[in-house]
């Protein structure tokens, strides 16, 4: 799952997505509302977590620009005005939740969690596919009961295809949800995943439509 970070606190933001990138998200981390505008045009992300007190652009006006634009994408933001005015303000700006610093690496991860279960319009927190279960919290696959176990990025593309099953995705979609700036990305890297996944969970959980992408069937 990729996220873009907004916040201008370098030893915060520098600490958020090493949080982030150990529980599996892939991150994508700018420092001005300007930078976090041009971001959202070029990029596709499943998350914003966005600070308010930022230069160039204010968080509140990048969150009224992009709800302008029509696009539905999960914003939490993350911030250290603690008043009910700066919450209302946010949240009727068009944010989805709400975090106040100085706040808990496990309570942001829990919430971010529950955002992309809600945009995936999934009710419980565990995903279920026939016999295969995966637990975003526990970061735990399991098939028939007996655990799995799957490299990180493995579980990332699982989740994503799970989080969104009934809805074919392209490689391309599939490589621009699952790695951040900076990351390499090998051609072929998306079939080399789902060829693992299939090995371990079976041939028939992902099917692949020639020339279009690969989807998990609800």
């Amino acid at each position: 799952m990729r996220i873009l970070l907004v916040e201008d606190d370098a030893l915060l933001g520098d600490g958020i997505k090493a949080g982030l990138k150990e529980t599996g998200f892939a991150v994508d981390w700018v420092t001005d509302g300007h930078a976090a505008r041009l971001a959202l045009e070029t990029e596709e992300y499943c998350l914003v977590v966005l600070d308010l007190g930022l230069p160039k652009v204010s968080g509140l006006d990048v969150l009224k620009w992009l709800r302008t634009s029509g696009r539905q994408l999960p914003v939490l933001i993350l911030t250290a005005r603690d008043t009910v005015a700066d919450r209302v303000s946010g949240l009727d700006a068009g944010a989805d939740d709400y975090l106040i610093k100085p706040f808990d690496l496990d309570e942001l991860t829990a919430r971010l969690r529950a955002l992309l279960r809600r945009s995936g319009g999934q009710a419980t927190p565990v995903l279920r596919h026939g016999d295969v279960e995966l637990d975003p919290a526990a970061h735990k696959v399991s098939k028939a009961g007996q655990p799995v176990e799957l490299s990180s990025r493995e579980f990332a593309l699982l989740h994503e295809l799970l989080l969104h099953s009934g809805h074919v995705q392209s490689r391309e979609q599939l490589e621009q949800r699952l790695y951040g700036w900076g990351e390499e990305v090998e051609s072929n890297s998306v079939e080399v995943h789902i060829h693992h996944l299939r090995k371990k969970l079976g041939t028939e959980l992902i099917r692949t439509l020639r020339g279009i992408g690969y989807v998990i069937d609800k």
